[in-house]
């Protein structure tokens, strides 16, 4: 089974049902529902495959510890609610791919009696909310305990703490597996292909067709479709106001830094979670992919699709992360940064426009254009992104296609090759980890391409060069380094090596 650009575009020949705009974890899995619903599926993406925001999460499958404090503490059913929907999918998220995603335990250190028992009690109600999907009970530890298990952190002051479970997932890949399975299916993907326009119906100005530019070819498509979804996250207005100019902006951009730091800096595979800053965030100390990932911040910003970390939120970082590590860490000792910016949905359409991020939660809707009929799926948050397509394939049945709801069958649709292949036994221990952690039962196919290293004391191979083009539509080297391997914002240094030694393979 192939995946690759050439496939998709001699796709274009034929009729569609469906048009989705975006190939993030949204656009992904509302590709992957109607597909199964039976629908013929174009999906296009402007850059790659999770480039923007679905590859630069925080990593964590997650209920949400912070709104289910709020949703206490305010008597916030709603936020309720949206604790309760992500806490049920994350067992879902986590069995759907084993490779990609797997529990994660969290630690959240406290410093008086009384918080001890503050979040022993909170933590106990997310285990409860989870139910039959909980992934592991939560504890209350000791300083003893805390001083014996988790050495990284920082013990001075500590009475004790909380160790809980979520998850944590290869956002990514997991989004590029999930459109793999919908191409297998009979869905065409496409990235590198920018929506120029739609064409209106001449009475009822109902989208029509849609057109779009293959960035690399230069080719202009015009596309007969029977709806459009739009899942573009951060950049949803944009496509709403080409849909209709006379739609008002919906979203709130929120800007999440993160910081990654070498192995050293944080031993074992316990997270940490710093449930409040001195300005009301929450922060998270994980342990990724023989990294470190520090993050996340929470500041209004200005959308862009490159967005670069600040200074100042480098120094943040670091300064926390020192406050609660045992073992201290300077800026030089950064080894990648990045920045994702998050789709928060604003309730009214004028009044929250200066309303602190921090307090937006980042629930979902559904809104369909009266006039051009455009689906837009707004707002949301990885965990929730099967929840929300199939959300969104339920509006669009009843509202553009007027059809009777067809059921969601994605709860339990594996994302993994149909003939797995095998590593042979004598595969070397790092490359066996790698190739594993990264393509999971395709990891023999994937090490049948060629087994010689690109650097010698990595595991990265000649071979995978070739799969990457063939299976997995990478185009650039910012393909391969940053969401295939994730390697780029992982180690920027290490990144430009492997780019160095076979520049040739990738456009840059």
């Amino acid at each position: 089974m192939s995946f690759n650009r050439p496939d998709q575009l001699r796709k274009l020949n034929e009729t569609f049902d469906i048009c989705i705009i975006g190939g993030g974890a949204t656009g992904a899995g509302v590709a992957l529902d109607a597909t199964l619903r039976g629908y013929k599926v174009l999906l296009i993406e402007k850059g790659d495959f999770a480039c923007q925001t679905s590859s630069k999460s925080t990593k964590l499958v997650h209920g949400g510890v912070r709104y289910l404090e709020q949703a206490v503490k305010k008597l916030d059913w709603h936020q309720f609610k949206m604790v309760y929907k992500a806490l049920h999918e994350r067992k879902i998220l986590l069995k759907n791919a084993p490779h990609l995603a797997h529990p994660l335990g969290l630690l959240t250190p406290c410093y008086t009696r009384w918080e001890r028992l503050y979040y022993r009690i909170g933590m106990w109600l997310y285990d409860k909310i989870s139910g039959s999907t909980n992934l592991k009970s939560s504890r209350g530890l000791s300083k003893k305990e805390i001083q014996a298990e988790f050495p990284s952190i920082e013990s001075h002051h500590l009475r004790g703490g909380v160790l809980y479970y979520d998850g944590q997932l290869n956002d990514a890949r997991y989004a590029l597996a999930i459109l793999k399975e919908a191409e297998r299916l009979g869905a065409c993907i496409l990235n590198y292909a920018s929506l120029d326009s739609f064409e209106l119906g001449a009475k009822s100005l109902k989208i029509k067709k849609v057109v779009f530019s293959d960035l690399l070819s230069k080719e202009i498509y015009t596309i007969t479709v029977k709806a459009v979804v739009n899942a573009t996250g951060p950049f949803t207005d944009k496509i709403r106001a080409l849909a209709n100019p006379r739609m008002k902006p919906r979203m709130k951009v929120s800007r999440g830094a993160h910081v990654v730091l070498p192995a050293e800096f944080w031993q074992g595979e316990t997270a940490l979670l710093i449930p409040k800053t001195d300005d009301g965030r929450v922060i998270f100390v994980i342990p990724w992919r023989d990294y470190v990932l520090v993050g996340t911040t929470d500041d209004p910003d200005t959308l862009s699709e490159s967005p670069v970390i600040l200074e100042a939120e480098k120094a943040y970082l670091i300064s926390y992360f020192n406050r609660y590590s045992s073992k201290k860490a300077t800026l030089e000792d950064i080894s990648a940064t990045f920045v994702g910016q998050r789709p928060l949905l604003q309730a009214q359409l004028d009044s929250t426009l200066n309303t602190d991020t921090k307090s937006l939660v980042r629930d979902h809707e559904v809104e369909v254009d009266g006039r051009s009929k455009l689906v837009s799926i707004m707002g949301g948050k990885w965990t929730t992104y099967r929840v929300m397509a199939s959300d969104t394939l339920d509006v669009l049945e009843k509202e553009v296609l007027n059809v009777p709801v067809k059921p969601c069958l994605t709860k339990d649709h594996i994302l993994a090759p149909a003939s797995p292949v095998a590593l042979p036994a004598t595969v070397e221990p790092d490359i066996r980890a790698h190739l594993s952690e990264i393509y999971g039962p395709a990891a023999g196919e994937v090490y049948g391409y060629g087994a010689d290293r690109i650097l010698a004391n990595q595991p990265f191979l000649v071979g995978e060069l070739t799969y990457l083009k063939e299976h997995e539509m990478a185009v650039t080297w910012e393909d391969v380094l940053a969401r295939r391997w994730g390697i780029a914002i992982r180690d920027e240094a290490l990144a430009e090596k492997l780019k160095a030694i076979k520049k040739e393979a990738f456009a840059s």
